[in-house]
């Protein structure tokens, strides 16, 4: 997103509802979560999207095991409106605007032995257990919200060319959440931290280049975010925040102004972890390590109008991080445009 002179970001407490459907057939409004638990190196994440102009949603539950498996279900539910993030039996309520909310999914998980079974998704469901599944998290703001919508100056949302936009409207907070994942028999508790984010406007997972997106957490008082993005043009972005505690013992963001991420791959050209430097607006260096714990191979497909299909591959791997001596826990998420097997972005 840029900003000139006469736009600026406008955020409500209503944004946490949903927002009118728009002309764009491409129109998405979404919601997603993370949460990880530190001492269990559990976690998971989770989002609905509505593309009410296309007549479907996309859901996704992802949950991270302990022992290194990953259960994992995508569905594309038929809808006819935005009325709400409710689809396919994961849903989203916002409790307390900036503060409070809850995130329940009643479905079932495919739990391959190798989570790179996914790189096959048809035959990773078919000859793989699924099995019953719930998720019920109640999520605490752990900090300030980051983020907002662009508007003009007579506060009118900034209109983009559908074949560009990614996320207008977009806004995140670190959170805690508590509560508990079943996957088949087992069952557990969790108390963990993470990060939440509300988008809407026109998308396409194939309107960006490549990026990488690493939110983490250590403690509620430290915790970071970062996206190192190229556009479709070329251009690269750079974004993020990270979340300290003041002198004045206020918590607050300070914005990442500068950065870059150097990654390690394996088979298939998947990262396997990161270097991460970071500069924020008050000065700040930070050098962050990475490494995946269990990763798990995600596709998007979309036919053009000339026939021709497009695909994206979005690798996500829960990921231990290390900075300033403190130990964490998030997301790295690869997104690729595939020329065959060669992602765009390699080798960043």
């Amino acid at each position: 997103m840029d900003m000139s002179d006469s736009t600026r970001l406008r955020l409500e407490p209503a944004d946490e509802g949903m927002h009118p459907v728009e002309e764009a057939v491409n129109f998405n409004e979404s919601m997603y979560v993370n949460v990880f638990d530190h001492a269990q190196q559990l976690g998971g994440w989770f989002r609905v999207g509505n593309r009410p102009n296309e007549g479907h949603a996309e859901m996704s539950c992802c949950l991270y095991l302990p022992d290194g498996r990953v259960g994992f279900m995508h569905q594309r539910p038929t809808i006819s409106d935005n009325a709400a993030l409710d689809r396919a039996g994961m849903r989203f309520e916002v409790l307390e605007p900036f503060a409070r909310m809850r995130v329940t999914y009643r479905g079932s998980l495919c739990v391959p032995g190798d989570p790179q079974a996914m790189r096959d998704p048809k035959r990773a469901f078919r000859e793989n257990p699924v099995v019953a599944a719930e998720v019920q998290l109640d999520l605490e703001g752990v900090s300030p919200m980051f983020g907002g919508e662009q508007v003009d100056a007579d506060r009118q949302p900034v209109q983009e060319a559908p074949e560009d936009a990614f996320a207008r409207g977009h806004y995140e907070q670190h959170v805690r959440g508590r509560g508990h994942f079943v996957v088949g028999t087992e069952r557990f508790t969790v108390d963990g931290l993470g990060l939440r984010d509300h988008s809407w406007g026109p998308r396409y997972w194939q309107n960006l280049l490549w990026y990488r997106w690493l939110p983490m957490s250590f403690t509620e008082d430290f915790a970071l975010n970062v996206s190192v993005v190229t556009l479709r043009t070329g251009a690269p972005r750079v974004w993020g925040m990270v979340l300290t505690r003041g002198a004045d013992g206020e918590k607050r963001y300070d914005h990442v102004v500068s950065g870059s991420v150097e990654s390690d791959y394996g088979d298939g050209r998947q990262a396997l972890g990161q270097r991460v430097q970071l500069r924020t607006a008050s000065g700040r260096d930070y050098v962050v390590e990475g490494r995946a714990l269990a990763c798990i191979p995600l596709r998007n497909r979309r036919k053009q109008d000339d026939g021709v299909w497009l695909e994206t591959r979005i690798t996500e791997a829960m990921t231990r991080y290390v900075c300033d001596g403190h130990v964490g826990y998030g997301m790295a998420e690869y997104l690729d445009q595939m020329n065959g097997e060669e992602p765009a972005g390699y080798p960043t």
